[in-house]
């Protein structure tokens, strides 16, 4: 199938890449000629674990990038529009580029002779597809959805760091439409995707699916960071292993023949940490909550999910002011700046709040991150702090250590500080490490130091 797609991002980019692996010829669109000319080049312009060998593997060959949206569109069987729908502080999402989109494909339609599939890849609040892009499409196009050409919504479930495994090896497809050929259209790009379950829905649905599936996600770490600080709270229990219990239970594990447990990924979310960010959590779960709120249906529980989420980034400054009455002038390493492990993306990160209110109260700042090095020059470009190259060049000479991102290269820290003295605090924001492997060791869900 000939497919162009609009929106070289996460999802878009990804997309591309995996479908044209599948075998099928696909190009990409965007308006931003240096992303074009880079992916052309067989350069990725995000971080994405295997994104770019899969790029050059597929370049000129089923795949390629133009800024020609008007030509990509007539020389396709289908569209999607995977491009970003950024959001204002209370929630609600910005369909400019949306809009922007399904007008440009419309006036491509307008000359196009035979039947086109556009199919909505970008998360977009219930009715969008149906309200929005559908008119928009008919408008300008003058030609008839169900007629001429079929509309779908087609969410992705792609976790950024994993997001080409997550594309080739789905656990879900879900295929919303207006009628049955948009549908027969959509199971036809997705046959090389036999034993993945389906389902079929109408657009509004598929858009209400993916949304669910993000605050489901998002509520089961906030609920696990309540759980942990009621743990520190108390004293003398440790929220890893009351987790760790809770993910025994049969609802959340199965039993191998041989008597192991196997656990689903899904208990990943059942941890306690410094709380989500990323380019969806948040965004998706203000989408919701002001998508109720519009609707006259307060979203109470994800008012609660936010307001945890957005405070859990400062217990780990609580835990350095134990230690130092003033943080004017302690040396600190930030290990992690991205909000997840083989990413780039700082968007929402914990990081952001930690350095800026270490920042605020004086503190000397050191940080590394594998991926987000540029992304954090960037962001904090002013010299506020020192990104770093390598991880020992970090944690030389600091006073205190701040784990935020759960990268393996982490793992080599407790080696890396036996021997030093004095011990600098060790604060892990996410549990990674053995809390015995470090003198002096702080964690999430733990009342006490451990080492003290």
């Amino acid at each position: 199938m000939k497919i162009s797609i609009f929106g070289t991002g996460y999802v878009g980019l990804v997309t591309a890449a995996c479908l044209a692996e599948k075998g099928h010829v696909v190009v990409c669109v965007d308006i931003d000629s240096e992303k074009v000319n880079a992916i052309n080049r067989g350069i990725a312009p995000i971080h994405e674990k295997h994104l770019e060998e899969m790029l050059q593997r597929n370049l000129d060959i089923r795949l390629r990038a133009t800024i020609q949206g008007h030509q990509a569109v007539l020389e396709s069987d289908l569209s999607m529009i995977a491009v970003g729908t950024p959001s204002d502080r209370e929630g609600i999402i910005d369909l400019t580029q949306i809009k922007e989109v399904s007008c440009q494909i419309g006036e491509a339609l307008r000359e196009k002779a035979g039947y086109h599939l556009v199919v909505v890849k970008s998360t977009v609040v219930p009715g969008t597809t149906d309200e929005v892009v559908l008119p928009t499409l008919e408008t300008m196009s003058g030609k008839k959805v169900g007629r001429d050409f079929g509309l779908g919504m087609n969410p992705e479930f792609l976790t950024e760091g994993q997001a080409v495994q997550d594309f080739m090896t789905p656990d879900r497809i879900v295929i919303g439409s207006v009628d049955k050929r948009s549908s027969a259209v959509l199971e036809e790009l997705y046959e090389t995707f036999p034993k993945v379950p389906r389902l079929k829905t109408n657009n509004k649905t598929a858009e209400m699916i993916k949304y669910t599936s993000n605050a489901l996600l998002a509520t089961m770490i906030s609920f696990s960071n309540e759980v942990a600080n009621l743990c520190t709270a108390l004293g003398d229990i440790d929220a890893v292993d009351v987790m760790r219990a809770v993910h025994l239970s049969q609802y959340l594990s199965s039993s191998l023949p041989n008597g192991e447990s196997l656990m689903p990924s899904i208990v990943s979310f059942l941890e306690a940490g410094c709380g989500f960010g990323g380019s969806c959590l948040p965004k998706d779960v203000k989408a919701l909550r002001a998508h109720g709120e519009k609707a006259g249906v307060p979203m109470r529980l994800l008012d609660a999910v936010l307001g945890i989420n957005e405070l859990q980034p400062q217990k780990l400054v609580s835990f350095l002011r134990k230690h130092f009455p003033s943080l004017q002038g302690i040396r600190v390493a930030i290990l992690g700046l991205a909000f997840r492990p083989n990413t780039d993306d700082m968007r929402e990160s914990p990081a952001i709040p930690i350095i800026n209110q270490l920042i605020a109260e004086g503190a000397d700042l050191k940080a590394y991150d594998p991926a987000a090095k540029d992304a954090a020059r960037k962001l904090f470009g002013n010299g506020q702090i020192v990104v770093c190259d390598s991880l020992s060049e970090a944690i030389h000479e600091v006073q205190a250590i701040i784990l935020i991102t759960c990268w393996d290269e982490f793992k080599r820290v407790p080696e890396m500080l036996a021997g030093i003295y004095p011990q600098p605090v060790f604060i892990d924001g996410r549990r990674m490490l053995d809390k015995h492997s470090i003198a002096k060791y702080e964690g999430i869900g733990l009342s006490r130091a451990i080492g003290e």
